[in-house]
């Protein structure tokens, strides 16, 4: 989206027209527009304009963004460092871009957040991280990001949220962790999100989400859980949503379908406020006799053998009972039988 505003800008820029800026850089005039896209760079280039807004630095070898890099560009908004190999942040990184708005660091090496990384970043509202190699997200990494309003965490290797990640978040409406390691959503994990509008989860491992896990979203509008290896849901997972209305999106997972499984769909379904939205490709993995079958094809099957296991075990007892009670009735007329026979000899 970044680079499609940036292209756009050198379009419309008047007759296009460019001067050389720092080192190999051009600045558009009219625009406050620096493209250093793909120069070969390995560090930030010095003695660029302090007017501008918009810098492109992807697609070069910076590896490093040492401390104070960008010292003296007050007036940036837009920063792009995409595609560039950078692998570590130092200390004050950013310093001095307060008022930034949008940061695109996507398909980078980093492996971590650093404590350090937001503190001068409060006016970021768009932040792009997605496709990297962040394994953890530990507190405070990102709780300077107050006004920060999308998040794309996706294609990561992230394994778990500890629990005050998002500490500081309070504007976030879109969080994008699809792409991931993430193999159980835990209670507290995504607390202080009040506002949070869209969660995506997809093609993650996640095989159990903790009952409160989502309970602290009162604003969420999509939550994506397809592909990931969920067996089974509890309803009170999804009941602790208290929302106008959610999207749910669970297809793509292994899905053992069973009675209990068939209740829950069958709650989820009648809950005015919660809808499944792909509910027809959700397909059975087991058990092997269902492999491949939409759930809602089958769905009011599966309670059958159930059904008909207490319906038997129903019939028996009624039978058993009914025998017995036949048996205690004969036995009792037997002994008034015998009661008035020896009743009969003793008057003779």
């Amino acid at each position: 989206m970044l680079l499609s505003i940036v292209l756009l800008f050198l379009y419309l820029s008047p007759s296009r027209s460019s001067r050389l800026c720092g080192h190999l850089c051009h600045c558009f005039e009219h625009s406050d527009l620096v493209d250093c896209h793909a120069k070969g760079l390995e560090d930030v280039p010095h003695g660029l304009p302090h007017g501008t807004w918009l810098l492109d630095l992807g697609g070069n070898k910076l590896t490093v963004i040492r401390s104070r890099a960008f010292a003296g560009l007050w007036s940036l908004r837009i920063l792009v460092l995409s595609e560039s190999s950078i692998q570590d942040l130092q200390t004050n990184a950013f310093y001095s871009l307060s008022f930034l708005e949008k940061l695109d660091m996507s398909h980078n090496k980093l492996t971590r957040i650093p404590p350090h990384f937001s503190e001068s970043l409060s006016s970021v509202r768009e932040l792009r991280l997605n496709h990297n190699a962040l394994v953890l997200l530990k507190s405070p990494g990102l709780e300077h990001l107050e006004n920060l309003e999308k998040l794309d965490l996706s294609h990561n290797r992230i394994h778990s949220l500890e629990p005050g990640t998002f500490r500081g978040l309070s504007r976030l409406r879109h969080l994008y962790l699809q792409g991931n390691r993430l193999g159980v959503v835990r209670d507290g994990s995504l607390t202080m999100l009040p506002g949070l509008e869209v969660l995506l989860l997809g093609n993650n491992n996640i095989s159990r989400i903790e009952v409160n896990a989502f309970a602290p979203l009162h604003s969420l509008s999509l939550l994506g859980l397809e592909g990931n290896n969920l067996e089974h849901l509890n309803f009170k997972t999804f009941l602790s949503l208290h929302t106008a209305a959610t999207h749910l999106q669970l297809a793509g997972n292994p899905w053992n379908c069973d009675c209990d499984l068939h209740r829950v769909f069958s709650k989820l379904l009648s809950v005015r406020h919660l809808h499944v939205d792909d509910y027809h490709n959700v397909t059975c993995q087991e058990p092997w006799q269902l492999a491949g079958a939409s759930l809602a094809w089958v769905d009011g099957q599966l309670c059958m053998a159930e059904t008909v296991t207490v319906l038997v075990i129903t019939v028996t007892v009624i039978v058993t009972v009914f025998g017995a009670l036949i048996m205690a009735e004969r036995k009792r007329k037997k002994k008034k039988h015998w009661e008035q026979s020896d009743g009969e000899t003793q008057d003779h």
